[in-house]
């Protein structure tokens, strides 16, 4: 098959950011597929301009990847309307190097922004290939509940627009099963879950980071780690609240992995608080990101208190797993029901300080448990959600949706 997939936020693994949609196309090509990426050159995560603009072409296995990355508007860091303005920079720019692919098999959009999915969509209806639709977020349903969009017009706008691509979707792909009754409602046909995870063979939970810790001047210390972005959803202030518990705790400290456009606030408000425990880092590259998870002896993941971030899987949970470290989740819903199952990791209520200080100070003081629950997520990773099965069983959606196209 060739498969065109518009995606302004794809992220190789030489670059931070998640690496699902790599990893994905990584198996694909190596079963013999084409890929063709149609993706921007300014970091998702960090707004840094790579300057790459062209197609690079990278032979995997028997099949092919091809990375195009068209010039847009790239103030995206900005604000709300410059992160607008270049979504529809990219959803214009997208679609016209799209016309220029050539015959393809299916076309792959993916959201948030839903911008892009509106070109996938233009683009599978010209060239007469399935469209398939990948919701990674609920998109605008999340930008409501947090208050970042708020115009009544412009909700109307983006929630009519969400439901008609849902409904022209051949098939529709959620990454949680919390997103299925949503898409389900707004009329989609066909709808797959192909969940986050991770790759196992990319961590060994049995690293220690020495030397990244000794690079730190954490040695000894018992180190609470968070990787990912630092935006308005991540609530990150609450963990600086919980640090702020901590202070007297001399060996324990609180380790922050990203970038994003609160990171800057952030490192303000820790300095009024003379939080000397808490340590940012930038971004780091994903084949980078199983040494800094190594030096970790607890991972969190953490979204503020809104009832719809219950149904995501996030994908820093599955990296966590899969390096043996134990979770602390400030998360309700369906990933909180997994690692409560699987005894993965402790749950805590979303936007509790209190209740994070203390999660780091039980793991602090039972380490085998830790080790446990570290374990136990591992193994969850292995049997259940490593990428290479959940790729097998995309490869399968793809073919599927290709046949029963030409059944029509």
């Amino acid at each position: 098959m060739k498969i065109l997939l518009i995606h302004q936020a794809f992220a190789a693994l030489d670059e931070p950011g998640g690496t699902r949609h790599v990893e994905l196309c990584n198996y694909l090509a190596q079963n013999g597929n084409i890929v063709h990426i149609i993706t921007s050159p300014v970091s998702y995560l960090t707004g840094k301009d790579q300057d790459r603009l062209g197609i690079e072409t990278l032979q995997v296995g028997t099949g092919q990847i091809k990375i195009q990355r068209v010039n847009i508007y790239r103030e995206f860091h900005r604000s709300f309307v410059h992160r607008t303005i270049s979504f529809i920079s990219f959803m214009f720019a997208s679609f016209w190097a799209g016309l220029q692919v050539g015959d393809v098999d299916i076309v792959w959009g993916t959201s948030p922004p839903l911008f892009q999915v509106v070109t996938a969509w233009l683009i599978a209806r010209i060239k007469k290939a399935p469209f398939l639709f990948e919701v990674r977020d609920l998109w605008p349903a999340f930008a409501i509940q947090v208050g970042v969009l708020k115009n009544p017009i412009l909700i109307r706008l983006s929630e009519w627009l969400e439901r008609m691509l849902i409904k022209h979707a051949d098939c529709v792909v959620v990454n949680s099963p919390g997103f299925i009754e949503h898409v389900q409602e707004r009329g989609a046909k066909r709808v797959e879950c192909i969940p986050n995870g991770a790759d196992p063979q990319l961590f060994d939970p049995m690293k220690n980071g020495g030397q990244l810790r000794d690079h730190y001047a954490l040695k000894g210390k018992f180190v609470v780690l968070y990787a990912g972005a630092h935006g308005i959803s991540n609530d990150l202030g609450t963990v600086l609240n919980a640090a702020n518990l901590l202070k007297e705790e001399r060996d324990i400290r609180v380790v922050l992995v990203g970038d994003g456009k609160e990171k800057a606030a952030l490192i303000q408000q820790a300095n009024q608080m003379g939080l000397s425990n808490v340590l940012f880092l930038d971004s780091v590259k994903k084949i980078e990101m199983p040494e800094m998870l190594a030096m970790a002896d607890a991972c969190l993941a953490i979204l503020k208190p809104i009832p719809l971030y219950g149904t995501v899987y996030p994908n820093k949970v599955f990296d966590y797993m899969a390096a043996g470290r134990p979770v602390i989740l400030a998360m309700e819903g369906v990933i909180k029901e997994l690692v409560r199952q699987e005894q993965a990791g402790l749950a805590v209520t979303p936007g509790n300080a209190h209740e994070i200080a203390q999660a780091i100070l039980t793991l602090k003081a039972h380490p085998e448990l830790g080790k446990s629950m570290g374990m136990n997520g591992r193994r969850l990773i292995e049997t259940q959600f490593n990428r290479q099965i959940i790729a097998q069983q995309f490869l399968q959606v793809l073919q599927d949706c290709q046949k029963r196209k030409k059944c029509i």
